[in-house]
């Protein structure tokens, strides 16, 4: 039996990773996942840039950016995104390259596949799932 509902959303629409250096943490990301990156001017002088995905707003999966703010810092690990790899084996070797740190190599989740737990430039946890 697999943990997820073919006819339910999946409830993560948005997510937002914090960062103290947005440059560093764009150049990481884009390293690890291979992805680009849109800056987006916000008039409080905060600084955000969008993940590249789907401008359709209905499409699967989640659309999210990185921030630079005040009023959180990264770090704490308090929420953990998952990003969706062919293998994240690929992804998992590229992180300490770009700067940062396997924290758990890839391991299986049984019939839902494969994870794996890394830090980024700016000490947030994420992981990188795949079904293979």
């Amino acid at each position: 039996m697999a943990c997820c509902n073919s006819t339910a959303k999946n409830p993560v629409n948005w997510f937002e990773i914090n960062t103290t250096d947005i440059e560093r943490a764009k150049k990481f990301y884009a390293t690890v996942l291979n992805t680009t990156f849109m800056d987006c001017p916000m008039h409080t002088g905060d600084k955000m840039s969008f993940f590249a995905g789907s401008e359709d707003c209905n499409a699967p999966n989640a659309m999210g950016c990185l921030v630079q703010h005040n009023f959180s810092k990264p770090g704490g690990n308090s929420v953990v995104v998952y990003f969706q790899c062919e293998d994240c084996q690929v992804e998992q070797d590229r992180v300490e390259a770009a700067g940062g740190k396997v924290a758990v190599p890839k391991f299986s989740i049984g019939e839902n596949g494969f994870c794996a737990i890394c830090i980024d430039t700016e000490g947030n946890a994420f992981g990188l799932h795949s079904m293979k």
